[in-house]
């Protein structure tokens, strides 16, 4: 079986007493209400569904910026777990604030700009009062992933010219409209990244859908997101249990989009990229 390694899901536990609420924006969101998940249960779900490791990213829409369950989900499995935490990355306290959560084990940082709570593409992402805790993150190896639109592309490529060390993740690959089909000019923005070599990509159950409407065909899609950027460059997150199936249902759908490619390839989206960008999930 081929290793799996999950770079996108989330945990929320239903202790809301133990772990209050804060969600970014204000407002929890519908899927971290409807499905909490303890780290327990997420670990009982990868097993089912074959993945090896996982690196759980901050549910941004139910804690905010603090990262506690998190951090006691990877202290309670460090051999399944790393953690990608949240900072406020505009606060005087950034930097503090990030050394805090690295020194609970945690070993990526998420830019949550935009989501269901949140549906436009907030301006603050190349604020340059974030330019202090980027310069940090990057001298430090910790990757950045961002959760935005296609509009904060400009903003985001401005970063990555200023701090082109910076290892930076994109969620759900920006969200690129995809419908138009080849030569995907409507994701013009998302494929001109591909000359930025720290620009890593995150494929979901999101992509994989939107491949398949109007004109894009899914292996069409791939062949040309891997032509750009290389599957070294490209891994896969469930962003379960956002993602309204069972977690072996998205293995399973990932495994089925992914069918055209060749071995390596799919090996290296799999498992191969998330060993890259988070060390912490290679084997010992």
């Amino acid at each position: 079986m081929p290793k799996i390694i999950d770079i996108h899901p989330h945990v929320i536990s239903p202790d809301t007493e133990r772990y209050p609420l804060s969600p970014l924006g204000g407002k929890q969101s519908t899927w971290s209400q409807s499905h909490p998940l303890s780290h327990e249960d997420l670990l009982a779900q990868m097993d089912a569904a074959g993945i090896s490791k996982a690196a759980v990213v901050q549910a941004s829409t139910a804690y905010g910026h603090n990262n506690t369950y998190l951090a006691e989900a990877v202290a309670a499995h460090p051999d399944r777990f790393t953690g990608v935490f949240s900072v406020d990355v505009l606060a005087d306290d950034a930097i503090e604030k990030i050394k805090f959560w690295q020194a609970r084990n945690l070993t990526g940082l998420r830019l949550f700009t935009t989501g269901s709570t949140m549906p436009t593409q907030q301006p603050w992402l190349a604020d340059p009062k974030s330019h202090a805790a980027w310069q940090y993150a990057s001298d430090a190896g910790l990757p950045i992933c961002v959760q935005m639109r296609p509009e904060g592309i400009p903003l985001l490529t401005r970063l990555v010219d200023q701090f082109p060390d910076a290892r930076v993740i994109l969620d759900h690959l920006a969200r690129p409209a995809l419908a138009d089909g080849m030569p995907y000019a409507e994701a013009a923005g998302l494929f001109a990244l591909a000359d930025r070599p720290n620009i890593f990509l995150k494929l979901t159950l999101r992509n994989f859908e939107a491949a398949k409407e109007g004109r894009s065909t899914l292996p069409e899609f791939l062949d040309h997101l891997i032509a750009r950027f290389g599957a070294s460059r490209i891994a896969w997150g469930s962003n379960y249990p956002a993602a309204d199936r069972t977690l072996a249902e998205l293995v399973e759908a990932a495994k089925l989009s992914l069918a055209s490619l060749n071995e390596a390839d799919r090996a290296m989206i799999f498992a191969g990229t998330a060993e890259t960008l988070y060390p912490a999930l290679r084997d010992a």
